[in-house]
């Protein structure tokens, strides 16, 4: 199976648009407040309708309620809820909640990291492997951050995962074959600064992706 790729944290039809036509299977809207690449509702919802139907789009939460889930939902018309800092619990209460696909970031430093990937095996769909970022960061991700991919070495995945910290168009092709991802996920890594995603750079990331 060919690897397929989400580019996360669009914010401007311009490069949601770019993102589509290169052949990104999925798109992130981040509803973060804090993220450089939040989206309010209205944004949302225009980005959404921009979306063709064989593009998933994915909304970016760190611990959310049900009140930002709901309005996300509708305004994004989300087919995907990923999930940052949030406990198998509540992901599984969403899940249920919303009974859309629920993808667990699972932040990575160190192979014990992983040990948290089997805690969401019956409380999620997807498993989200990113970089753990530096202690006291304000963001769970999107800040460039690599980790090890030789710690994914022999791990026994308790569900399907995505590839993501650190991805840019000069590594990934590297990072697929050397993990084996089925689909990778993008942020910083197309962008020229925080939250300014480049379209040239998307084309890039996603052209390295089909070659790998």
């Amino acid at each position: 199976m060919p690897t397929t790729a989400k580019i996360c944290g669009l914010s401007t039809p311009t490069t949601l648009d770019a993102a589509v036509a290169g052949g990104a299977s999925h798109v992130g809207l981040n509803f973060f407040a804090p993220s450089p690449r939040h989206v309010d509702f209205e944004q949302a919802a225009g980005l959404a309708a921009r979306t063709p139907p064989h593009v998933a789009r994915v909304g970016v939460f760190v611990d959310p309620t049900d009140e930002l889930i709901d309005h996300a939902v509708a305004a994004g018309r989300l087919d995907a809820v990923q999930l940052h800092d949030t406990a198998p619990d509540r992901a599984a209460a969403i899940r249920a909640r919303t009974r859309l696909e629920v993808w667990a970031a699972i932040p990575i430093r160190t192979r014990a990291d992983l040990d948290g990937a089997r805690r969401y095996a019956q409380a999620a769909d997807r498993l989200l492997y990113d970089a753990k970022t530096p202690p006291g960061s304000a963001l769970p991700g999107g800040m460039g951050v690599r980790f090890d991919w030789a710690l994914l070495d022999g791990f026994r995945h308790p569900l399907p995962w995505a590839l993501s910290g650190g991805l840019d168009p000069a590594n990934v092709a590297d990072a697929i074959r050397r993990t084996g991802a089925a689909l990778v996920d993008v942020s910083s890594g197309v962008e020229s600064g925080p939250g300014v995603k480049e379209r040239d750079r998307i084309a890039a990331f996603l052209v390295a992706v089909e070659g790998a």
